[in-house]
């Protein structure tokens, strides 16, 4: 048996090229996660459940990037979370959310609550426009049962625009009478849609914001290959996601297969596929329908499939196999896990992937979901992957009703529970990294990611050319 070497980013570095660009900042950074998907900075956040829901890929979107929101939810769940990305922000805000004049203000509260708004279209019974509601309308208000009709502004009061106004008149009407929200009528009476003075700034704030063809933000969420994928990818495919990812952790399987074929049979919609670490996986998912790969076995922070099962790849290697494999097909490759530093981040996309996918480098930040936790006056924030035990409890109490004692004696792991220190808003990292990633192209000498993965030149190291990479020899202050 020939046993072949595996290396991963630490084990090399890129030789420093010939540079001819003028500042960092020229590099441009667009690339694709998908055949169709395009991104503004090759970042995504891992579909986790510690990681990313609407705030992380709302995050993600709008510095350029993708967020990928975890599937450990109810399907209505999931759904809702990626309906919060897509109603954010827009050029226009199709079917702006709705409710009849007798609805009781706990209910309208709830409602807006629930769906991340601060207002509701009021309508009555053949769907005609008779007001609007919003928070300023019931502060210090106490009775809960009184309706909205009571509270509301009615339409007389309003300004409106017609459905096919440019979003220059929107903008000159919302600034002309100092109004937030502009709803879009038809013929005078039933709203089409809704433009609000916060969706132009941020498109306006925003430059590099990773939006679909109505300016709203883009958004990915995962589902698996059995029980209710199909159902899932349904009711996410309604609410607009951009990508849906078909995430096993060992995806070359006749399951995984079979699952992309019959997506795409069904849906319209970009599929990104993983995890593999050989060409021959990436061929088998790509000749099935897949428009993207993800690439990673064993090598996240908090795995330990490599310990358990004894299987896996270093990444470098696994990389390079699958990018060479994809060249062909033009589908592209996406690093999932394994870069814990700027410089890694660099090689990965010099090493072929167009996008790096992260979790634990996001884990701990403002956006990804669950409270910030105090431990010896520090703060923290939980951190698990889609194999540990408590994913595993979550996913076993929420689809079959297991009691969590029967449960854990039987349940699988490979994959471990951390407190990661909270780290603040996500959107200094992905700058931190992004001036690390600009700053590896302009080594490359390249102006763009495909001139890096063409200039690109690896040299293997050794444990003392590793010593000699990092701070050394001195007493950091």
């Amino acid at each position: 048996m020939k046993i072949e070497e595996g290396i991963t980013y630490d084990d090399v570095l890129m030789i420093p090229q010939k540079n001819s660009v003028e500042s960092r900042g020229d590099v441009n950074t667009s690339t694709y996660i998908t055949r169709n998907v395009k991104l503004n900075i090759p970042m995504a956040s891992l579909c986790m459940a510690t990681v990313t829901e609407a705030d992380m890929a709302i995050a993600m979107a709008s510095m350029g990037g993708l967020g990928l929101i975890h599937r450990f939810l109810p399907i209505s769940e999931q759904a809702a979370e990626v309906r919060k990305v897509k109603r954010m922000v827009g050029m226009v805000i199709e079917d702006p959310l709705t409710c009849y004049s007798d609805l009781a203000l706990g209910d309208a509260i709830e409602l807006m609550d629930s769906n991340h708004i601060s207002s509701l279209f009021v309508v009555d019974r053949d769907s005609k426009l008779i007001g609007i509601f919003t928070s300023r309308d019931y502060n210090f208000e106490t009775n809960m049962n009184k309706s909205v009709e009571e509270l509301m502004t009615p339409k007389e009061k309003l300004i409106t625009g017609a459905s096919d106004i440019s979003l220059a008149d929107a903008k000159a009407l919302l600034m002309k009478h100092r109004i937030e929200k502009l709803p879009l009528l038809n013929g005078g009476e039933n709203i089409t849609g809704l433009v609000c003075s916060k969706s132009i700034r941020h498109l306006e704030e925003n430059k590099m914001a990773c939006r679909d063809v109505k300016g709203r933000l883009r958004v990915g969420a995962a589902i698996g290959i059995k029980g209710d994928y199909l159902e899932r990818a349904e009711a996410l495919v309604k609410e607009g996601v951009d990508v849906l990812v078909v995430d096993v952790a060992h995806a070359y399987s006749d399951m995984t297969i079979n699952a992309i074929k019959e997506l795409k049979k069904r849906f319209d919609v970009d599929i990104l596929a993983g995890n593999v670490a050989t060409g021959e996986a990436a061929k088998a998912l790509v000749k099935a329908g897949a428009d993207g790969i993800k690439v990673g076995i064993g090598n996240g922070t908090i795995c330990t499939t490599r310990i358990v099962a004894g299987s896996g790849r270093p990444q470098l290697s696994a990389v390079l196999e699958v990018v060479k494999a994809c060249k062909k097909s033009g589908v592209p490759v996406s690093n999932e896990g394994g870069i814990a530093a700027p410089g890694n981040f660099a090689k990965a996309i010099a090493a072929g992937c167009n996008v790096a996918i992260f979790g634990s480098v996001f884990a701990g930040s403002k956006e990804t979901p669950g409270p910030i936790v105090y431990k010896g006056g520090k703060r923290y924030k939980h951190y698990h992957g889609s194999t540990s035990y408590m994913a595993n409890v979550m996913k076993e109490s929420r689809e079959n009703k297991t009691s969590v004692k029967k449960f854990l004696k039987e349940a699988y792991v490979e994959g471990v529970e951390s407190l990661v220190p909270y780290k603040g808003n996500v959107k200094d990292i992905i700058e931190s990294y992004m001036k690390g990633f600009r700053s590896g192209a302009t080594y490359c000498g390249a102006r763009n990611i495909p001139e890096m993965q063409k200039n690109v030149k690896f040299v293997k190291i050794t444990d003392a050319g590793s010593k000699e990479s990092a701070p050394h020899d001195v007493k950091e202050v």
